[in-house]
C-alpha cells in the first residue's frame, strides 16, 4: 500500500482498523475507495474504475458524498459492510492534512438514512444467545430505537427469526454460536454476523444495558435474572455502540415480547399464506397489500408487525375492534383522521436521526410539520366513545411549544447541510438577521463595484467572481487587457484572461466574508442548540409517534373494512369456528373485472374438527382452506373479516401444509419436504391450533401416501385434538368419517355438461368420488390425442378392476388397487399403545422426519 503521500498513509491507518469493511474516505465533495475496495465497489455499483497515480496505477473509485447514502444502501443488500472515514475539521481552515477518522461503520442492520431503508418495513438488528433449555433474542431497529428481547423455546428460534425479519442477526463467536449459524444459513438461508462471545456473557451484557439505561438494576426491563435474554441484549447494544461511535439517545427502554401472548406462525405458514410478501419478495398480491390504506410510514409499519403477531388475548384484541368499530360507523370521523395522519412525517426515524446527530434541518422542519394537525387530531377525538380512541386521543399531546418553536425556527426549503446557512427563518435570531444584512449589504456592494468599474474602464465584459484561494477578483479578457488601471493588482492567469485585485475591493471583501463566515458559524450554533432541544424530548415524541401509528392502523383497517363490507367477528373460548359466507381478501381483490368472488361456510368445533374436502384440482380447494386461515389470523390481529358472519375460537397457532417444491439446496424431494412440514405440525399443535393441510403423501405410492394420509388425519383428531381442514385427492380417505365423528366431508361442488366441467367453487356436504383430472388436463391445453388416450387407458383400467371385485378410485391420477380401509384400526385416546408410546418420546430428540417415522413404526407394529 503506498504510503509516500501523507493523505494515503491516513487512508492506510483507517483501512487497518476496519480490514473486511469498504472504506469510503472523504476527499472533498467525493467518497473514494482505493485498491482491492475500489474493485469490489466497482463492480457492485457498476462505477467506472480509474487510478490515483498514473505510474503506480493505485485502483480508485469514488461517490459523490451527497449521494452516499443510495450507494451505502445498494452495498449492504448485496452483504457488505462500509466504514465512513469522514473530515472531521472543515477543509478551508486546516492547516495542513486534514483532519479524518472512521464515524461509522454501516451495516445492514444499522442503516438510518431514509434513502437506505423501506418506509414500510422495520430494519431490525438481532442477536441470538443460544441455549439447551431456553434460548435469547433481543432484536433493536436503530432507525427508530425500538428494543424487544424474548426468552423462546429452542424450537421455535427460527420461526422467530424469520417472523421478525431481521436486516442482520448477531451470533456468538464458538461452538455454540457456530451451530447455529449453520443452521441459520442451511435453513433459513441468512449468513450471520459473529461477534465475540464475551458480549453475550450476562456480566458483560448487564454492564452494558446498565450503563446506557443509567440504572443500577435491569429489573424493570424482565432482566435481573440473567435469562438467556439478557446476553442477547447485551450483545445488540455492544455491537450498535461499536459500528455507530455515538450516542444511541434514542434507545430509550426495552420492550419484552412474550411469545404466549401471540398467535404462532412458523415460517411456512407465512410463507405460504402470502402475509406480508410472496417469493421473490414481491408486497403485490399478499395480505399486508390489501389491509394498507395506511398514511404515515409508521403505521405501515404497525401494520406488518400486528398481521406477523396476532394476539390470543381477547381482551386486547377485542379492543382493537373496538377502535376499528368506531372508525367504520363514523365515515366523517375516519376521512378525517386519515387526511390528519397524512400530514405527518416519518416522526420515528426523525428522532433517531436526531439521537445520533444525523439530523439535519430538513427533518425538524418534517418534525414540526408533522406536529401541526395533532391540536385537529384531539379536537376529531374528543367526542370518541370506544375506550381504544379515547385512549389514543389522550396519547397524543400537542407539544404546543415545540410546534410554535419548529414553525417559527426553521425555514421553508432549508439545504441539507448544516454548515452552509440558510436553515433559519428571518426574524428567528436578531443577530442572525443582523449578519445577514451586513452580508447582503456587502455582496450589494460589489455588484455596484462591478458595474462601476466597467463602466470607468470600458471594459463591457468585466465581472467580479470568488473562490476559496483568492476570494474576490476582477476578471478581464485577454483583448482588454490594455485597459486595465495601473492601480489593479495581477492575481492569477487563467485561459483568455487574468484575474486583478483592488484595495477597494479585498476591504469589502474582508466585510461580506467576514459576515458570512459569522452567520454560518451563528446558524451551526443555533442548529446544534434546536436539535439538542428535540433530544431532550424523544421518550415523550416517541410516545406520540407510537398513538399515532396505533392510530394510522386502525383507521387503515376501517378503511378497508368499510369499502369490503367486512364485519366485525365475534372471538370465543372455545374450538368454535364459524365462518359464514367467508371471502378470501387477497383473491378477491385480485378478481378480474365483473367476476365476483363465490364465498363459502367453514364449520368447526370440539366435535366435529375436521373438515375433508375432496373435489378436482382448480376448483377451490387451496383457496378455502387457506382463507379459513387468513380469516382467523384477521380477527385475532384486531382486523374485522371478510364474512356475513364469523365467530371465531381463539387460536394459539396456525399451521398450514400448503404447496410444496424440492428444497435442492438441502438435498431434499418434494415429498420430504412434505414430511418434514407435517412432522413438524403432529409435533408441535395443540387442541387450540389451526391446520390447513393441502395434498399430504403425493410424492410417493399410492399404498403409502394414502396410509400416511389416513394416519396423519386420525391422529390430529384423536391425540391433538386440532380444528383442521385437509384438502385431498385420496377419495378412500373419506371413509374415515364412517369411523370418525370428528370427521366431515365436505367437496367443491362440479357441474358437468357433455364432455365439459364447470368450477361452480361453492363447497358443499358430502364426499366425491371423482376428480375430474382429465377434464383439468384438457382445460389446461394439454393435446387432444394425449386427454383421449388417457380417457381410453383410464376405462380400461377401471373395467379390469371391477371385474376384480375391487373398491379402487383411480380419479386422483392414482394406478394401484386401493382395499377397503374399513379394516384399519383408529388411534384411540389410551390405552392405544401407539399414543402411549409416542407419548414417551421426547419430541425435541428427534428431527421432524425422524419424528414422522416412528409414527408409522409404532403403527405398523399395532396393525
Amino acid at each position: 500500500m503506498d504510503l509516500e503521500t501523507p493523505v494515503m498513509a491516513q487512508y492506510a491507518a483507517a483501512k487497518r482498523r476496519f480490514p473486511d469493511a469498504l472504506l469510503f474516505f472523504r476527499m472533498g465533495d467525493f467518497f473514494e475507495l482505493f485498491y482491492e475496495d475500489a474493485k469490489v465497489a466497482s463492480q457492485a455499483l457498476g462505477l467506472t474504475l480509474t487510478a490515483r497515480d498514473k505510474e503506480r496505477k493505485i485502483p480508485m473509485a469514488g461517490v459523490p458524498a451527497r449521494a452516499v447514502d443510495g450507494y451505502l444502501r445498494r452495498l449492504v443488500r448485496q452483504g457488505h459492510k462500509v466504514a465512513l472515514c469522514d473530515q472531521t475539521e472543515d477543509p478551508a481552515t486546516a492547516k495542513g492534512l486534514v483532519e479524518r477518522a472512521v464515524v461509522r461503520l454501516v451495516t445492514a442492520g444499522t442503516l438510518t438514512e431514509d434513502a437506505a431503508l423501506d418506509p414500510g418495513a422495520a430494519n431490525y438488528l438481532l442477536a441470538v444467545r443460544p441455549g439447551r433449555r431456553r434460548a435469547g433474542l433481543a432484536w433493536v431497529d436503530l432507525s427508530t430505537g425500538r428494543f424487544v428481547v424474548a426468552d423462546v423455546d429452542p424450537t421455535v428460534v427460527l420461526d422467530e427469526v424469520a417472523r421478525v425479519g431481521p436486516a442482520e442477526v448477531l451470533v456468538p463467536e464458538g461452538e455454540e454460536g457456530d451451530a447455529l449459524a449453520t443452521r441459520l444459513e442451511r435453513e433459513a438461508g441468512r449468513v450471520p454476523t459473529r461477534v465475540p462471545a464475551w458480549s453475550f456473557a450476562a456480566e458483560a451484557a448487564g454492564k452494558t444495558l446498565k450503563e446506557h439505561f443509567r440504572v443500577g438494576s435491569l429489573a424493570a426491563y424482565g432482566l435481573d435474572r440473567d435469562p438467556p435474554s439478557l446476553g442477547a441484549a447485551g450483545a445488540a447494544l455492544e455491537y450498535l455502540r461499536t459500528t455507530q461511535m455515538t450516542a444511541l439517545a434514542h434507545v430509550v427502554r426495552i420492550e419484552r415480547h412474550d411469545p404466549g401472548t401471540v398467535v404462532l406462525l412458523d415460517r411456512t405458514s407465512r410463507r405460504r399464506l402470502d402475509l406480508v410478501e410472496r417469493e421473490g419478495g414481491e408486497r403485490d398480491g399478499t395480505l399486508l397489500a390489501v389491509l394498507d390504506s395506511t398514511k404515515t410510514a409508521m403505521g405501515g409499519r404497525m401494520l406488518r408487525e400486528w398481521i406477523l403477531s396476532p394476539l390470543r388475548d381477547a381482551a386486547a384484541v377485542r379492543r382493537r375492534h373496538d377502535g376499528v368499530e368506531e372508525l367504520v360507523k363514523d365515515a366523517f370521523l375516519r376521512r378525517d383522521v386519515a387526511g390528519a395522519l397524512a400530514q405527518v412525517r416519518d416522526v420515528e426515524r426523525i428522532l433517531a436521526r436526531v439521537a445520533t446527530n444525523r439530523a439535519n434541518a430538513r427533518d425538524l422542519l418534517a418534525l414540526g410539520l408533522s406536529l401541526q394537525p395533532l391540536p385537529a387530531l384531539r379536537q376529531m377525538l374528543s367526542l370518541a366513545y370506544s375506550g381504544t380512541l379515547a385512549t389514543l386521543r389522550d396519547a397524543i399531546a400537542p407539544f404546543d411549544d415545540l410546534r410554535d418553536l419548529l414553525a417559527r425556527a426553521v425555514a421553508d426549503d432549508p439545504p441539507p447541510g448544516i454548515k452552509d446557512g440558510g436553515l433559519f427563518r428571518p426574524g428567528f435570531h436578531a443577530e442572525l438577521d443582523e449578519l445577514r444584512g451586513l452580508s447582503r449589504s456587502g455582496k450589494d456592494w460589489i455588484a455596484q463595484f462591478q458595474a462601476r468599474e466597467a463602466e470607468r474602464t470600458g471594459i463591457a465584459s468585466l465581472k467580479v467572481g470568488f473562490n476559496r484561494v483568492f476570494g474576490y477578483y476582477l476578471e478581464v479578457t485577454k483583448q482588454h487587457l490594455g485597459k486595465v488601471p495601473p492601480e489593479w493588482v495581477r492575481r492569477q492567469t487563467v485561459a483568455n484572461a487574468e484575474r486583478f485585485v483592488t484595495d477597494e475591493l479585498r476591504h469589502h471583501e474582508e466585510k461580506v466574508l467576514g459576515a458570512d463566515e459569522r452567520c454560518k458559524e451563528l446558524e451551526h450554533r443555533l442548529f446544534q442548540e434546536l436539535r439538542a432541544g428535540v433530544e431532550a424530548r424523544i421518550p415523550a415524541l416517541q410516545a406520540l409517534a407510537s398513538a399515532l401509528a396505533e392510530l394510522d392502523v386502525l383507521q387503515s383497517l376501517a378503511e378497508v373494512a368499510a369499502s369490503g363490507g367486512w364485519v366485525r367477528p365475534e372471538l370465543l373460548d372455545d374450538r368454535t369456528l364459524e365462518l359464514v359466507e367467508g371471502r378470501h381478501p387477497v383473491v378477491e381483490r385480485h378478481l378480474p373485472p365483473g367476476e365476483r368472488f363465490v364465498p363459502n361456510d367453514v364449520v368447526l368445533d370440539a366435535e366435529r374438527r375436521i373438515a375433508l374436502i375432496t373435489g378436482p384440482n382448480m376448483a377451490g380447494k387451496s383457496t378455502y382452506i387457506r382463507q379459513a386461515a387468513v380469516l382467523v389470523l384477521l380477527a385475532q390481529m384486531g382486523s374485522f373479516v371478510p364474512a356475513a358472519r364469523a365467530r371465531v375460537g381463539l387460536c394459539d397457532r396456525i399451521f398450514t401444509r400448503v404447496g410444496a417444491e424440492d428444497d435442492l439446496a438441502r438435498g431434499q424431494s418434494t415429498f420430504m419436504v412434505e414430511m418434514s412440514e407435517a412432522a413438524h405440525i403432529l409435533l408441535h399443535a395443540s387442541d387450540r391450533s389451526l391446520v390447513v393441510l393441502d395434498e399430504i403423501g403425493r410424492g410417493t405410492s399410492t399404498f403409502d401416501g394414502i396410509a400416511l394420509a389416513w394416519a396423519i388425519t386420525e391422529y390430529l383428531s384423536e391425540v391433538v385434538g386440532a380444528r383442521t381442514l385437509f384438502a385431498t385427492h385420496y377419495h378412500e380417505l373419506t371413509e374415515i368419517s364412517t369411523r370418525l365423528t370428528s370427521v366431515r366431508n365436505l367437496n367443491v361442488a362440479v357441474r358437468e355438461w357433455g364432455d365439459e366441467i364447470v368450477f361452480v367453487r361453492r363447497i358443499q356436504e358430502g364426499a366425491t368420488d371423482r376428480s375430474y383430472g382429465i377434464h383439468v388436463a384438457k382445460l389446461a391445453g394439454v393435446p387432444d390425442a394425449v386427454v383421449e388416450r388417457a380417457k381410453a387407458v383410464l376405462a380400461g383400467m377401471e373395467a379390469k378392476h371391477r371385474d376384480l371385485g375391487r373398491d379402487v378410485s383411480f380419479g386422483g391420477g392414482k394406478g394401484e388397487p386401493v382395499p377397503r380401509p374399513v379394516q384399519i384400526p383408529l388411534f384411540s385416546v389410551e390405552p392405544d399403545p401407539v399414543v402411549a408410546a409416542l407419548r414417551r418420546v421426547d419430541p425435541d430428540q428427534l428431527t421432524p422426519i425422524e419424528a414422522l417415522n416412528e409414527l408409522a413404526r409404532l403403527r405398523r407394529m399395532l396393525d
